[in-house]
């Protein structure tokens, strides 16, 4: 034990001193501690270094904050000027609208309108295949990038975001808008099972 604590105050001695010239087997050896100018230097050099790099872009995965313009392009298209397809899925049913970025109606399905009836509207399979139609339907005048805003709790949330890109959509950024109230309308009252 008091060989381990020798040996720490050495280093602790040799890291202390200042940098200095040894002679080891006839040859001068420089002392493997540095000293502060040498990090002093160091640390210059990395500075100068990073100011002769050039300076990176401001690029950012995330979609811009309104107001700010992305350097990111979809098919030569900005972030705002690519179409938006709203999701609206309820407890019954599923409606996609595919919209360009001035709002103008490219193509709109739902579950119903894919000929699916009563209970069954309401299931994942169905909005998959009203994507699916959404896509085909879109695709067919000419959009190939959109931005998806989903809007509800319904069962098929996530399946119509799928059947978009199925249907050969790229999906640049998905946005969830389900309106909650803060404490809103008296909710209805509650089901008895």
């Amino acid at each position: 034990m008091q060989i381990a604590r020798n040996a720490g105050l050495y280093l602790l001695r040799s890291w202390a001193r200042p940098q200095e010239t040894r002679v080891l087997g006839g040859v001068p050896v420089r002392t493997f501690q540095t000293g502060v100018q040498e990090l002093q230097d160091a640390a210059a050099s990395q500075e100068v270094e990073k100011e002769a790099a050039p300076r990176p872009s401001k690029f950012s995965i995330y979609p811009p904050v309104p107001g700010e313009t992305s350097s990111l392009k979809w098919a030569g298209k900005t972030f705002e000027e690519i179409p938006v397809a709203n999701i609206k899925a309820t407890y019954n049913n599923t409606h996609i609208q595919v919209v360009s970025a001035t709002y103008v109606p490219l193509a709109h399905t739902s579950c119903g309108t894919e000929g699916f009836r009563n209970a069954k509207k309401g299931t994942g399979l169905a909005a998959q295949t009203a994507g699916l139609a959404a896509a085909v339907k879109a695709k067919g005048k000419g959009v190939t990038h959109v931005r998806v805003v989903v809007k509800g709790l319904g069962p098929g949330r996530w399946s119509a975001i799928k059947g978009l890109t199925m249907g050969g959509l790229e999906v640049i950024s998905i946005t969830d808008n389900t309106p909650h109230p803060h404490n809103g309308c008296r909710p209805r009252k509650a089901r008895r099972l």
